[in-house]
This record gives structure tokens, C-alpha cells and sequence, in this order.
């Protein structure tokens, strides 16, 4: 594999992984325990802001310029 194959696939898993950390981290600190649809879990926030990480990588990469090679 090439070096931007590794970076095409690397990108969102590291997005994803730090989105679960900051879910985890905002469940601990401003997580509720009953009543709330995504903070009552650590899992559903973590999921969640998983979620919000790698379509923030798919919107942080660059476009292609003239026609793409996929």
C-alpha cells in the first residue's frame, strides 16, 4: 500500500478514536444518569461522538482537483 492509501484509511480511525475519548471524557464530567437520550450511557456518548468524529474527517480532507482515481 502507499503512503496515501495508509493516510486515507489512518485519517478516520484516528478521528473516530478521539471522538469516542472526548465522549467518554464529556460523559464523565457532564454526563447525567437518568433521563437524557445520549449522556445517560458511556457507551451512547462514546458511539455518538464517534459518530461526529469521522464525518468530521470525511468533511476536514481535501477534495479532488480534476478527476479523482478511486
Amino acid at each position: 500500500m502507499t503512503k496515501s492509501k495508509h493516510w486515507r484509511w489512518l485519517r478516520p480511525l484516528l478521528f473516530l478514536g478521539g471522538g469516542a475519548l472526548v465522549g467518554l471524557v464529556y460523559y464523565h464530567f457532564f454526563g447525567c444518569t437518568t433521563g437524557c437520550a445520549i449522556t445517560s450511557s458511556p457507551w451512547r456518548t462514546m458511539l455518538y461522538m464517534a459518530l461526529v468524529g469521522w464525518l468530521l474527517s470525511g468533511i476536514t480532507t481535501k477534495g479532488c482537483c480534476g478527476a479523482c482515481n478511486i
